[in-house]
């Protein structure tokens, strides 16, 4: 196998030997881009937007802060683990607590209807 750098987030392998030039790892993009060819996935992943959106939002500020979710969460005065469910879409937070979140990272929790 010859592994080839084919731009900074995308490695492609060819199986040089086969003669494949089928890519073994793609972006998300890509995959999200598939995957919402299936009615079920695409179903699915629009009942998560919001929650998805809620993650992202937090997730960049914290980054851009420089912030770990420990150091977060102290901020918040919650659990490093109680920022890991809201990251990862694993949890119901309250409109209280991401108030608090907002609060932490210096800036304003907006809510729109669309």
């Amino acid at each position: 196998m010859l592994i080839c750098n084919i731009s900074l987030t995308v490695d492609i392998i060819y199986d040089i030997n086969h003669g494949m030039n089928k890519p073994a790892f793609y972006t998300f993009e890509q995959d999200l881009k598939e995957r919402l060819k299936d009615p079920e996935f695409r179903k699915a992943w629009k009942e998560s937007e919001a929650e998805y959106l809620i993650s992202k939002a937090i997730i960049e500020k914290r980054l851009a802060k420089k912030l770990s979710q420990r150091e977060l969460a102290k901020k918040v005065k919650t659990s490093q683990a109680a920022i890991s469910r809201v990251e990862g879409m694993d949890g119901n937070p309250s409109l209280s607590f991401l108030k608090r979140i907002a609060a932490a990272l210096g800036t304003n929790l907006r809510i729109s209807f669309s």
